[in-house]
């Protein structure tokens, strides 16, 4: 399985430290933010991971180099300047993604969840982990019941921003510029989208007030 994360965010809620980093190169606990998620994905075995660059995305190479350091190998996937969002983002790389199902990452969150655990996962059309919800985010995303992902349900959560894909949920897009969330709202409602609660440690880094509180969680 290959992975991917999501990097080319402007992060504006993050300013002033994004006027001169890409988001993912904040510091959190001594090192940037993306480096905790290579270090996971290549203890789970990931060793063929794509990082897709937009806003001052030139400098994530600068500081990752090609992935030798964690034992991986990092495909570049450059975006243009206004970024493609998630869908657009995945969309276009999806030619260093493969065939078969594959990982996605937020690049904007901490957690220490166990990346291995979704090399097993039977992915159809796509496989999201949840966690409960968070105070920026109350009624959370979408409702899982029974390892089922629904747009509405009695248990409602917060999406992780971790997921697996099928290729084959992106076949009728076109490139350009669009968020993944409407493709899976879709899949919800005619295909089966599965799910997991995860508990462990995770946190959103989507405002200056909640890297602070990243800061202080990070070991």
């Amino acid at each position: 399985m290959r992975a991917m994360i999501l990097a080319a965010g402007r992060g504006e809620r993050l300013r002033p430290l994004t006027d001169e980093l890409p988001k993912p190169l904040v510091d959190v606990g001594g090192k940037p933010l993306i480096e905790y998620h290579l270090e996971n994905l290549a203890g789970a075995g990931f060793r063929e991971i794509v990082i897709n660059q937009g806003h001052l995305g030139h400098l994530l190479p600068l500081a990752l180099g090609d992935g030798s350091r964690w034992d991986v190998r990092i495909h570049w996937s450059i975006e243009p300047p206004e970024a493609l969002e998630t869908g657009g983002g995945i969309f276009q790389a999806l030619p260093h993604l493969g065939a078969a199902p594959f990982l996605v990452i937020n690049g904007d969150i901490w957690t220490d969840y166990p990346f291995a655990r979704l090399r097993a996962v039977k992915c159809d059309w796509a496989h999201l982990v949840m966690v409960p919800n968070p105070e920026h985010n109350l009624n959370g995303d979408f409702s899982l019941t029974e390892a089922r992902i629904r747009q509405q349900g009695n248990h409602p959560l917060t999406f992780s921003g971790i997921g697996v894909y099928h290729p084959r949920l992106f076949r009728d897009c076109k490139p350009g510029r669009f968020s993944v969330v409407p493709l899976l709202r879709s899949a919800m409602e005619t295909r089966l989208v599965t799910g997991e609660e995860f508990r462990g440690g995770w946190n959103d880094i989507g405002t200056l007030e909640r890297l602070a509180a990243a800061r202080q969680a990070c070991p």
